[in-house]
């Protein structure tokens, strides 16, 4: 272990002992580091790496039963427990999992490292999956639940082993742009025109980049107010209190990078702790930092299957840190109930 690690596991010990329930995310934004490094540095103890074949590895996880996936930004945590079934790696855009507990979007090319880690406590083990970027932030967790086949994550993680067991993970800084163009070198006319054609919301994002265009101002410059409108962020309380009480089931997208995570159902339990309101049920929890929500819109795009409404929410920024649709497929009218929710927010 050469002196630079060294020195950052001792910080961190140091850190740990001193604030015993401080969680690694936290910890590496005060030794200012990534959490990868710093994950990194418990080689051999309780961390091991695992090879970069993470479409395998993802393809096996199954075998491990029912597990906690979680993917986060910084403003949004999204937790949902169930079989990782039915991987599909065949596109190159995208691998899924498509289920009704596990629904994932993975965006594999931006996955750089991974590692089985074994975090022990007085009173408990807990084992996971974890990856990383290469800026060294995390991508996505998968946790063992009471419900989680033990022998099966300890064959899978021998399985894919690497054979670099370092105890230094190196990161790339990656340059995020967000400049805007100004409004009057964009064709709104074309852009409008075309919104208001859309087949597929899908095709959103190829809108935007046939316009140069960002997110945010894209809703800014909409047909109209009717398929953009900027909103109260209380707005988000008040729509998932509504649709918990009126059992209204949801879509809930939470992203970054390299994976978007999808919940679909019915909401129960929703709360406020300190700054961040929840989403507290037995197999899906959400976390958001209201403190950082800097943008909430009401978004309506037509398609082919009729009008689908959503309510998006934003950094300051312009980043997009959580989605909510109400629970639709293909081919099937978005929900009476739901289109009535939002538009009693406006």
């Amino acid at each position: 272990m050469n002196t630079a690690t060294s020195s950052l596991k001792e910080k961190w010990d140091l850190l740990k002992s001193e604030r015993p329930h401080l969680r690694i995310r936290n910890a590496a934004q005060e030794l200012e580091v990534s959490e990868v490094e710093l994950l990194a540095t418990q080689i051999p103890e309780s961390t091991i790496r695992l090879t970069n074949d993470f479409t395998a590895i993802l393809s096996e996880v199954q075998t491990l039963g029912k597990v906690m996936g979680l993917t986060r930004n910084n403003e949004c945590v999204h937790e949902r427990k169930g079989v990782y079934l039915n991987p599909d790696f065949s596109s190159p855009h995208a691998g899924l999992f498509v289920n009704e507990d596990i629904d994932l979007r993975i965006f594999i090319g931006q996955w750089a490292s991974g590692f089985a880690v074994i975090e022990k406590s007085d009173k408990m083990e807990r084992k996971s999956l974890q990856f990383f970027g290469k800026d060294g932030e995390a991508i996505h967790k998968i946790y063992l639940t009471p419900a989680s086949d033990e022998a099966a994550f300890d064959t899978l993680v021998a399985k894919f082993k690497s054979d670099d067991q370092s105890p230094v993970q190196p990161t790339t800084k990656t340059e995020v742009h967000h400049d805007e163009r100004m409004d009057d070198e964009i064709d709104v006319q074309g852009f409008q025109s075309d919104w208001e054609n859309l087949q597929d919301t899908h095709n959103f994002f190829g809108l935007l980049k046939k316009y140069s265009i960002t997110r945010t101002q894209a809703l800014r410059l909409a047909p109209s107010e009717y398929y953009a409108k900027s909103i109260e962020k209380d707005a988000i309380v008040t729509l998932l209190e509504t649709a918990a009480s009126k059992q209204i089931p949801i879509m809930v997208f939470v992203g970054n990078k390299g994976n978007i995570q999808i919940h679909t159902g019915e909401i129960k339990k929703t709360m406020w702790h300190e700054n961040w309101y929840n989403i507290l049920d037995p197999d899906f929890n959400m976390h958001l930092d209201m403190s950082k929500v800097a943008q909430t819109w009401i978004v309506r795009k037509p398609t082919e299957d009729g009008e689908v409404t959503s309510i998006e929410v934003f950094n300051e920024m312009g980043e997009i840190i959580v989605q909510f649709f109400g629970k639709r497929k293909p081919g099937i009218p978005e929900l009476t109930s739901w289109k009535e929710l939002v538009a009693s927010l406006s």
